[in-house]
């Protein structure tokens, strides 16, 4: 049983659907959640399911890696965390940090592009499909290995707000899956390619 951290900025649906989800996995438990925002309603998510949690400063490193550490985590899952994860902590824990985008990537990601500004950029664009993907975390902003995807029809009508909204449940799922390939050591890096094994 693998012991994930979760890192957070905001309301946590998507740490609401890893909860959920833990209490039926074999393979991970959630030790802990960060969040960089002290009034993230995640916080509240992680309380109520009795899970340790820490408001830390997304610059304050030494902080955040003495807590990982003292809560003996293998592996990271950033859901919705709204900062760039530092090198030292990329490095201490290469291949071991996993995140969700709203986008296909390597369309609709890097810098700046974030929650709404995603999908507007979408809608924009005038693209006929979207969707969300599950990634290594390396020291590119949305640049490391892809590991799940999902596609969902963007339509003539719809809205950054709507995007997002058929989007977001397919972030719970592939997330889920995701975490739980990870911590069944079931996902190998091969040339910067990711490989599920059987």
């Amino acid at each position: 049983m693998k012991n994930i951290a979760v890192f957070i900025s905001g309301g946590g649906t998507n740490l609401q659907a890893i909860i959920d989800d833990s209490k039926k996995s074999k393979f991970y438990k959630i030790g802990l959640v960060i969040s960089n925002k002290e009034n993230a309603y995640g916080l509240t998510r992680a309380k109520k399911a009795n899970i340790p949690n820490l408001y830390i400063k997304s610059k304050e490193t030494n902080v955040i890696l003495k807590a990982l550490k003292n809560h003996k985590i293998d592996y990271i899952v950033l859901a919705g965390y709204l900062a760039i994860v530092d090198s030292q902590i990329i490095k201490k824990y290469k291949n071991k940090i996993i995140n969700i985008h709203p986008s296909l990537i390597p369309s609709f990601c890097g810098p700046g592009m974030y929650g709404l500004h995603v999908h507007e950029a979408v809608i924009k664009s005038g693209v006929k499909v979207s969707g969300c993907t599950t990634h290594f975390v390396n020291e590119e902003v949305d640049g490391g290995a892809i590991i799940m995807q999902h596609c969902v029809p963007v339509d003539y009508g719809d809205t950054p707000q709507s995007l997002q909204k058929k989007i977001l449940k397919y972030e719970h799922q592939i997330l889920v899956k995701s975490i739980n390939l990870l911590a069944n050591q079931k996902i190998k890096i091969i040339n910067e390619r990711t490989k599920i094994l059987k």
